[in-house]
């Protein structure tokens, strides 16, 4: 199968990368160029279009950053649709709306191809070691035929249901994944301005009840002073928007969500959105009147 990849950003050039590493041929696509030509280097083939990419391969996979970017590169002018043809598979990797990937899923269904979305976690660092999370909706049948692709970045892959689930479970993770940055900024400034040393006490409870992922990996690189993103803040915002609109359109209460997506534009507002989401703590120092690395 000759893959497309349209997308080159923070999650889509090492997650292209591994598709190439692991035997595809490989065409890749993205606004910048720059990724473009590193692929190239590495021996991807280059395309100036999307409806280009989709001529060429396969399989189409789009890393985008929001709904309306993913509706142009398919449906637009010059879009993947100009060129699709039945028995052609299209996987969309970002994160969008729910009704978005159903909206796009159907308008390829008219052309004869198949559309996944197939929204991913375990930020920069699975994408690079090919470790992610896959939640998947769509055509079953097409997923089978994708999965050897798909393994070439992920360590787990879950059929979740008809096109749409597959974002609906990425609106899930990010209840859960934004509760956790939210609960650990919390305790780091419950402990410190409480008199008790927040990186023994992380260290104390990352061993009980409390575990989790993000007590695993964050507070060591937070006391280290290491705020670059593997998920930039801005991007958790955008995922938290997009679960604050489906609960608004399905009258579901999250207001744990809620309130988080509020902490997480306060980042922005103050100019904090380039840093990882870990650093929703710098909001909360600024309340408390306390600074955790000090």
């Amino acid at each position: 199968m000759k893959i497309g990849y349209i997308g080159l950003g923070l999650m889509g050039k090492p997650m292209a990368r591994n598709i190439l590493k692991a035997g595809f041929p490989l065409v890749v696509h993205n606004r910048s160029r720059e990724s473009v030509h590193e692929l190239v280097q590495d021996g991807a083939e280059e395309a100036y279009r999307p409806s280009e990419v989709a001529e060429k391969t396969d399989i189409v996979f789009t890393n985008l950053p929001n709904s309306a970017a993913v509706e142009s590169v398919v449906l637009g002018k010059d879009g993947i649709l100009e060129s699709a043809r039945p028995g052609q598979i299209f996987i969309d990797n970002s994160t969008i709306e729910p009704e978005s990937a159903r909206k796009i899923a159907a308008e390829l269904e008219k052309a004869g191809v198949k559309a996944l979305d197939a929204p991913v976690s375990g930020g920069q660092i699975g994408a690079i070691d090919g470790t992610l999370t896959v939640m998947v909706g769509g055509d079953a049948g097409a997923l089978e035929i994708a999965r050897p692709v798909l393994n070439a970045f992920s360590k787990k892959i879950t059929y979740i249901g008809l096109s749409g689930c597959g974002q609906i479970a990425k609106c899930a993770n990010q209840i859960m994944v934004a509760a956790q940055m939210v609960a650990l900024a919390e305790l780091l400034i419950f402990a410190k301005k409480s008199g008790a040393d927040p990186e023994k006490v992380t260290q104390a409870i990352s061993a009980g009840a409390a575990q989790c992922w993000t007590l695993d990996h964050k507070p060591a690189r937070i006391f280290n002073g290491e705020l670059t993103p593997g998920f930039k803040s801005a991007m958790m915002l955008k995922d938290l928007s997009i679960v604050v609109d489906t609960a608004r359109a399905y009258g579901i209460p999250i207001p744990s969500a809620a309130l988080d997506a509020q902490l997480y534009a306060s980042m922005i507002e103050t100019g904090d959105g380039h840093l990882d989401n870990s650093a929703v703590f710098r909001v909360l120092e600024r309340l408390a009147g306390i600074e955790i690395l000090k």
